[in-house]
């Protein structure tokens, strides 16, 4: 009978040494341990790394942001509340000859003298001369008894 080419002779097949070349492992192998196997790429940690911070800093630099935005928004609210404030002591302490209601428009006029007056009349009513010197506001007395500026 004749012996076939491709038929492996497993008398010279040495255990031994065909277990060195074996492991109990295979999955801790930083390579593919069959022909088959998927290639497997060693992953670069700096690289891995340089992502994910730079990720992370585009992430916080959003928020801080939004955080800045938020405290401005807060500023210049305080600020228009401070302008508010201001204005109403102004009013409050200038001359007025009546009873301010609340929702009504009032102007504040500055005299001569530099004292201010609260009146109910308008530039445009008061015809071609007005008796002040100057228009300082036109302001409505909202209900916690501050003045909007308009």
């Amino acid at each position: 009978m004749k012996e076939q080419k491709n038929k492996v002779n497993l008398d010279h097949i040495d255990l031994e040494k065909e277990k060195e070349k074996i492991t109990e492992n295979p999955g801790t192998l930083a390579f593919p341990h069959t022909v088959g196997g998927a290639i497997i790429r060693p992953e670069d940690q700096g690289k891995i790394k340089g992502k994910a911070v730079s990720a992370m800093r585009q992430q916080t630099d959003r928020q801080m942001k939004q955080l800045y935005d938020q405290m401005q928004t807060l500023v210049n609210q305080a600020n228009h509340l401070k302008d508010r404030v201001e204005v109403s002591e102004r009013i409050y302490t200038s001359q007025m000859n009546f009873d301010p209601v609340i929702g009504k428009t009032y102007f504040l006029y500055e005299k001569s003298d530099g004292t201010d007056v609260l009146s109910m009349v308008s530039p445009k009513e008061w015809g071609k001369t007005i008796p002040f010197k100057k228009l300082v506001g036109e302001a409505t007395l909202l209900s916690d008894h501050t003045w909007e500026v308009k």
